[in-house]
């Protein structure tokens, strides 16, 4: 018979042998002071997982969730995993119209939302076909624990297969209708394991976990590595930086978005001494500005290590925490860059001939690996279209890899702007804007043009307390770039619009200034 990869199963045997230690110890928010043993994750999401069995579901039911970062809510994952179903993690901003697309389109035969929302939530499941809707409060209450409690504390996990789906992450939608990438067990644990060694993950390590957990960031990258570990996590139900600042000094591995790192520099309480304890700092799901990067160094003297992934992958690159024997033995942590594939990935930058690119060269990237999903739910037409005749995934995004082997990412492929018949990549226009004086951030979107086809917007943040004139932005971008790449027209605005993850939403953009030069 075949080994079990059921992840939950993995990971169970990964808990520490004292199970009464503590797993999960709650800091800040509504409910600080909470400690959850190991046994307690063990025992808890047996019930949970003994009552979806109750409930006579299909093997690989969908569970569709949108409840509010809880312990409670992440015991039901690892229930969901057990059991032998697939979680459908929806992030807590979706609103109705949106839920009636992923409940549409997924057919969860389970949805658990935060009371709050259940009024209108069960009409559109109902609607839908769902037969079961349950509550789950971030204040551990909710139909979903009175019914969990009456069911046994004992459960074996399911026997999955490698490549049997485990969870449908829907893609952010910062474009379009989010496709629902499918990821096995296989594809989990696998990631988790290289993380665990190329993080240098050690016993005694404890994770500050703040990040959402509907998205890969939270769910899989800080929460898998932790539990793989055996390692405490500090759990802060929302992100709050002087909760965070207070806790350094008992923690070892901190994981965050750009913009939680530059709310804690905001912070004055930000010294070396607050930090001498922590191991690791690792950002992702955005772009970390290379000053962000340099600030952190010089008032904590730690590097953040940068990393690249998406829904459809998990984890494919990141810098070096210790010393990489495939590049030399590089350790050097490079802003602006996303680092070396991690081992067992292929990645590789091609034109649109799929033909590599030489060092330094702007293509499109390509994926292989043990990690890559298994392809968009009900959309085999896309599924195809988005891997080539040799199983590399098009992740959609453009970058380089230099010369030491570090890859870059310019942006994705969706916002190459195509002006006069040349390629312009917001990415590098973007870089010199930042370096301006007075300059926060940008974002340079393609908008319609009558005569070149297509031309470049910048959208402009300034610092606060700084004036930064649109004008002086043009003229200093046509000192240092070519003329095809400047952008036709800047314009400075208070915030730049983003999704929860903090990623800028260039479509919205777009849709603002479409009609600049066009009727």
């Amino acid at each position: 018979m075949e080994p079990n990869h059921n992840l939950y199963a993995a990971l169970r045997a990964a808990f520490p042998a004292d199970l009464d230690s503590t797993a999960v110890e709650t800091v800040g928010g509504a409910m600080p002071g909470l400690h959850y043993s190991w046994r307690d994750l063990d025992r808890a999401s047996a019930m949970m997982a003994n009552l979806l069995v109750s409930l006579k579901l299909p093997a690989g039911s969908r569970i569709a969730v949108q409840v509010e970062k809880s312990v409670e809510a992440l015991v039901l994952y690892l229930a969901t995993l057990r059991a032998g179903h697939v979680f459908l993690p929806l992030n807590t901003a979706y609103q109705a119209g949106e839920i009636e697309y992923f409940v549409g389109n997924a057919e969860p035969a389970v949805v658990v939302c935060s009371q709050a929302n259940f009024g209108w939530v069960s009409k559109i499941a109902f609607k839908a076909g769902t037969r079961h809707v349950f509550t789950l409060n971030d204040d551990r209450s909710g139909s979903l624990l009175e019914r969990a409690a009456h069911h046994s504390d004992q459960h074996t996990p399911v026997h999955s297969a490698a490549d049997e789906l485990g969870v449908i992450i829907y893609t952010s939608g910062t474009t379009g209708r989010s496709k629902g990438a499918m990821l096995s067990h296989g594809n989990m644990l696998s990631n988790a394991q290289v993380l665990r060694s190329y993080w240098g993950w050690k016993d005694g390590d404890v994770l500050i976990h703040a990040l959402p957990i509907f998205h890969v960031h939270g769910l899989f990258v800080a929460i898998h590595g932790a539990l793989i570990n055996g390692s405490k996590m500090l759990w802060l139900n929302k992100f709050e930086p002087r909760a965070v600042l207070e806790n350094f000094p008992r923690a070892t591995v901190f994981m965050g978005v750009p913009t939680l790192y530059t709310r804690l520099l905001a912070e004055p309480g930000l010294t070396k001494q607050q930090v001498s304890n922590m191991r690791l700092f690792v950002s992702g799901s955005a772009p970390l500005l290379i000053e962000t990067f340099d600030d952190w160094k010089t008032r904590t003297g730690h590097t953040i290590l940068e990393r690249y992934g998406m829904s459809e992958t998990v984890m494919i690159t990141s810098n070096p925490y210790a010393a990489d024997a495939r590049h030399g033995g590089q350790t050097e942590r490079r802003g602006s860059t996303v680092g070396f594939p991690l081992p067992g990935n292929e990645l590789r930058v091609v034109d649109d001939a799929n033909q590599a690119m030489p060092v330094g060269e702007i293509g499109a990237i390509q994926v292989r690996g043990p990690n890559v999903f298994k392809g968009y739910w009900r959309m085999p037409e896309k599924t195809a279209e988005e891997f080539t005749a040799d199983g590399f995934f098009k992740t959609g995004d453009v970058g380089r890899i230099d010369e030491r082997g570090y890859v870059s990412i310019v942006g994705r492929s969706k916002d190459l702007i195509i002006s006069g018949g040349y390629n312009v990549y917001p990415a590098e226009i973007e870089a010199a804007i930042n370096e301006m004086p007075g300059v926060a951030e940008s974002a340079v979107v393609g908008v319609p043009h009558p005569d070149f086809g297509e031309v470049g917007v910048a959208v402009v943040i300034a610092r606060p307390g700084a004036v930064v004139q649109p004008d002086a932005v043009v003229a200093a971008l046509k000192a240092q770039l070519a003329n095809f790449k400047i952008p036709k027209r800047c314009v400075v605005l208070p915030e730049l619009p983003r999704n929860t993850m903090g990623k800028v939403q260039k479509n919205l953009l777009r849709d603002q200034y479409k009609g600049l030069f066009v009727s």
